[in-house]
């Protein structure tokens, strides 16, 4: 099984930065990909960025240009750098850890870091 644990987040204004980290512990030979959700009230989660293992990377459309997720193989983390924030970046962050075999896909979910951007 995998474990995550996140850090970061808060509060910032407009046009600031922050920077999000995920941990991922137990068995983490078996990740395919990492990646941040956010889902802000009443809507649904989604997808804000992705890296897999041989280090592609995917972004939505809405962060493109503003934020940059890394990963660190060694280290077993994942970051996300996020600039230029926007109110609409509000919500809870989660990061996501994907394992795929031969019975199917897997997602391991860490508890959520709240992220606030004031206008």
């Amino acid at each position: 099984q995998v474990q995550l644990v996140e850090s970061g987040g808060g509060l910032v204004q407009a046009g600031g930065s922050l920077r999000l980290s995920c941990a991922a512990s137990g068995s983490i030979f078996s990740i395919d990909a990492m990646g941040w959700y956010r889902q802000a009230p009443g809507k649904q989660r989604e997808l804000v960025a992705a890296i897999t293992s041989g280090g592609s990377t995917n972004y939505a459309d809405s962060v493109k240009g503003r934020f940059t997720i890394l990963g660190d193989n060694a280290k077993s983390t994942v970051s996300l750098q996020m600039n230029s924030l926007k109110p609409e970046d509000t919500g809870v962050y989660y990061c996501n850890a994907l394992e795929v075999d031969g019975t199917g896909e897997y997602d391991t979910w860490g508890q959520g870091t709240q992220v606030t951007v004031s206008s």
